[in-house]
C-alpha cells in the first residue's frame, strides 16, 4: 500500500497522519518534499503520527533521520507518535528510539512542545 499523508493542525502543531508503507522511492520522497515545503512556509512544530504505517524499510528510516536533521537545522522540530508494534521494534533495534522524541499518543506529542 502506498504512503498516504493527511495533515491537520492541533493547538498550533502540524500533525501528519501517515498510513501505508514508508519505503525508498516515491513514498519517502513524498514525505520529505511535503515537510521541506512546510518548513519553508514557516511551520516549526510537527508530529508524525505513524499509527497506520505498516512497514518502514532502510530508505524510510533514512528519510526519517534526514527529516529530523533538516528540521533541526531550520529551527523546526519533529516528534513521532503512536508507533505500531512493528515500527517501534524497528526503531528500537536500530537505536533510533534514542534519537527521536516518541510519544504514545498524538495528544501527548502535541502537549510536549
Amino acid at each position: 500500500m502506498e504512503l498516504k499523508i493527511q495533515d491537520r493542525e492541533v493547538s498550533g502543531v502540524l500533525v501528519l497522519d501517515c498510513s501505508g508503507r514508508l519505503v525508498f522511492g516515491d513514498e519517502s520522497s513524498m514525505l520529505r518534499d511535503k515537510i521541506k515545503v512546510l518548513i519553508g512556509d514557516g511551520t516549526k512544530k510537527f508530529v508524525l503520527n505513524l499509527k497506520d504505517v505498516s512497514y518502514i524499510d532502510s530508505g524510510g528510516l533514512g528519510t526519517l533521520v534526514g527529516l529530523f536533521t533538516s528540521a533541526r537545522s531550520a529551527g523546526a522540530e519533529i516528534k513521532l507518535a503512536q508507533l505500531s508494534a512493528r515500527v517501534n521494534q524497528l526503531l528500537q533495534v536500530t537505536k533510533l528510539l534514542t534519537v527521536f522524541d516518541v510519544k504514545d499518543t498524538v495528544e501527548a506529542a502535541v502537549a510536549s512542545f
